[in-house]
C-alpha cells in the first residue's frame, strides 16, 4: 500500500517539480464518527474548528470531499489528491500555505491545521503524528 501512495502522491508533478512530503489525511469537515455518540462526534468535528473558510477565502475553495486522501507538500504547491490514482481534488501555490498547526488530539486521529497567506485555515486528521511533523519540516 505505501507503494500505492507514493505513486499517486508523485502523480502528475510538473516537470521539475519536487515532492517533499505527504501523509493520508482527512478534512475534519468530513471526518465520521465512530462508536458510542459517533452522531454527536461527527457534527461537533464538522462545525467546531473544522475551518475558517469565510466567502472569497483560500480555504473557502477547497470542495467538499469524502474519506481519505493524500495531502502531498511539493517545492511549488500544496493539495489533496486521490490516494489510489493521484488525481488532484485541490490544490493551492505553496506560498499561499504559511503554516501547520498541530491541535489538541479529539478522536483516534491526530488533528492538524494548514493556515493559509490569506488568514483562513483548514482541520485535517491523520493517523500519525509523524506524518504532522514531516508537514511542519516543509511548511513551518
Amino acid at each position: 500500500m505505501s507503494a500505492l501512495r507514493e505513486r499517486s502522491a508523485m502523480a502528475q508533478l510538473a516537470p521539475g517539480e519536487r515532492l517533499l512530503a505527504y501523509g493520508t489525511v482527512v478534512p475534519a469537515k468530513s471526518a465520521k464518527g465512530v462508536g458510542i455518540g459517533g452522531a454527536a462526534a461527527t457534527r461537533l468535528v464538522n462545525t467546531v474548528g473544522a475551518g475558517s473558510d469565510g466567502a472569497g477565502s483560500i480555504a473557502a475553495g477547497m470542495p467538499r470531499t469524502s474519506g481519505a486522501l493524500l495531502l502531498r507538500v511539493t517545492d511549488r504547491r500544496v493539495g489533496l489528491v486521490q490516494p489510489l490514482d493521484g488525481t488532484p481534488v485541490w490544490e493551492v501555490p505553496r506560498a499561499w500555505v504559511t503554516r501547520v498547526e498541530r491541535r489538541p488530539r479529539t478522536q483516534a486521529m491526530a488533528r492538524f491545521r494548514l493556515h493559509y497567506a490569506d488568514g483562513s485555515w483548514l482541520a485535517f486528521l491523520t493517523m500519525r503524528r509523524r506524518t504532522i511533523d514531516g508537514f511542519r519540516t516543509h511548511i513551518g
